[in-house]
Order: structure tokens, then C-alpha cells, then sequence
């Protein structure tokens, strides 16, 4: 099996692998011709890649399109788990629509941008002035309730199955329970609920490569978000190699695929 990647650091761990720098799609045509999957691509290069020149890319194009940004994703999940998520609007940002958000929404509640990561777009509207600083700050408003948590969970889906999943908590008097904003990592008590409703949703939407956050109210999953490039801290601190279940579910994809094909074992003619 033939791979390139244009991710060193997510794809370590595939044996055999052809680094490619993203910038470099053109001069870099042979290899990627030749390849039989392509790690990692860039968001801007899919189009080129996988429809125009029919490469099988991972993650695939399901992670790629609802994971670009939290209206796409939303949408997938008010569809297919719609009593797990939260109560959430999403509005173009007219004076009409931010009447009715505050018609609708009591403070505080959670604002968002679209496209974000790390909790860097993620704010806190405690009143009128939050609700303007973050009017200004977007031109699709994208606003949820607050549930009360302290903490969510983590849930790393590769390939086809669960390989990890932990709390991450606030810091002290922290809104984030981001790693990345000082939250800790505790991996006790992970509830069935939450891994059965990242399962599900994992299949539902073909995914093979997220991290979904979910948070828990009274015994019941919220499924807020997932992240196509999930931060590598909690896995790292597990020793937990993702390019190791990348390579397995790879090839165990790639056996399948030959194995299904009635000509993979004819001779050329």
C-alpha cells in the first residue's frame, strides 16, 4: 500500500510513508499518482485531488466537508441526533435576526464563530455589551444555549472505531475546558451514553477521523462539536501512536477493496 502525506506529525507511525509539502500538489503529481491513499491533504486541494483526479484521500471527504466549519456540522447533527444537541440558532447577522436571538436567548448563553478551533472562537455573552462585541465580530450569528458543565469529553473516532476518550476540565474560573486554555485530562468514568452517541454519529455521517466534544446534563449527552483536526496532547500524554490506527484501518480498507475487485489478482493483458 502506497501512501503519501502532507502531515508529517499526524501520519508518524505509517511505515513507509512519501512526504509531500502541501504547496508542492503540482510538482509532486507523479507520486501522488501513484499513491493508493493521500494523508492529510489540505481543505483548499480536496476538489483537485479527489474529484478531479480520483485519489481516495484520509480523512475522507465526509470529516473534511462537515468539519469545515460548525454550520455544515451542525446541520448534519440537528438531522441525524437531534435530542442531543443543544438549542442552538444560527442566523445571518441582520439587526432582525439579533432581536430575535435576544428574544430567544436568555444571558448568558454561548456564541460561536463558524469556522474556529482550540475554543479561540468560542465566547461567553453575559449581556448586551458581549452580544455586540461579538455582532461585530461575524457575519453568521451562531448562538447556543449554556448548558452548566465544568467539563466535557473528548472521544477520538480513527477509521472505524473509538481509540481514546477523556474528560477535559475547566480550569478555575475558566469558561474553556479547552487543553489548550489550561483544562486538565481525566480519564475515569467515561459514560456508555457519550461513546454510544459519538459511535453512532461517527457512522451515521461516514466519518473516519474526528474528535467530538460532548458534554453531559443529567445523565444526557449534548453532542456540541467535532473537530477534524483534533489537538494530539490527551493521546500523546496516553502514548497512544494515531498514526498506528491510521495505517491498520488503512490497510485494512485497502485488503478489502482488492479483495472486492475481480480483476486485482488477473494478470496484464
Amino acid at each position: 500500500m502506497r501512501l503519501v502525506s502532507f502531515d508529517p506529525f499526524r501520519s508518524l507511525g505509517c511505515p513507509g510513508i512519501h512526504y509531500i509539502k502541501p504547496s508542492h500538489v503540482f510538482k509532486e503529481r507523479p507520486a501522488i499518482e501513484a499513491a493508493d491513499v493521500l494523508l492529510f491533504p489540505d481543505y483548499a486541494d480536496i476538489s483537485l485531488l479527489y474529484f478531479a483526479m480520483g485519489k481516495k484521500i484520509f480523512p475522507g471527504v465526509s470529516s473534511y466537508f462537515l468539519g469545515f466549519n460548525k454550520i455544515e456540522m451542525t446541520r448534519a447533527f440537528q438531522s441525524c441526533v437531534p435530542a442531543n444537541v443543544p438549542l442552538t440558532l444560527i442566523l445571518p447577522n441582520t439587526s432582525s435576526s439579533r432581536e430575535m436571538v435576544l428574544e430567544e436567548m436568555l444571558f448568558p448563553f454561548v456564541a460561536k464563530l463558524p469556522r474556529s478551533c482550540r475554543g479561540e472562537g468560542v465566547f461567553l455573552v453575559n449581556n448586551q455589551s458581549d452580544w455586540l462585541n461579538y455582532c461585530a465580530l461575524t457575519e453568521i450569528l451562531y448562538v447556543q444555549e449554556q448548558l452548566m458543565i465544568d467539563r466535557d469529553l473528548r472521544i477520538i473516532w480513527i477509521g472505524d472505531r473509538i481509540v481514546y476518550a477523556y474528560w477535559r476540565i475547566a480550569a478555575e474560573g475558566e469558561f474553556h475546558n479547552n487543553v489548550a486554555h489550561g483544562g486538565s485530562i481525566d480519564v475515569h468514568n467515561i459514560p456508555l451514553a457519550a461513546i454510544e452517541l459519538a459511535r453512532k454519529v461517527a457512522r451515521k455521517l461516514n466519518l473516519d477521523y474526528a474528535g467530538f466534544d460532548i458534554a453531559m446534563v443529567e445523565g444526557h449527552p449534548y453532542l456540541l462539536e467535532f473537530n477534524r483536526l483534533f489537538g494530539l496532547q490527551g493521546l500523546n500524554e496516553a502514548n497512544i501512536n494515531t498514526g498506528e490506527h491510521i495505517h491498520q484501518y488503512l490497510l485494512k480498507q485497502h485488503n478489502q477493496n482488492r479483495s472486492a475487485d475481480p480483476e486485482a489478482d488477473l494478470p496484464l493483458l
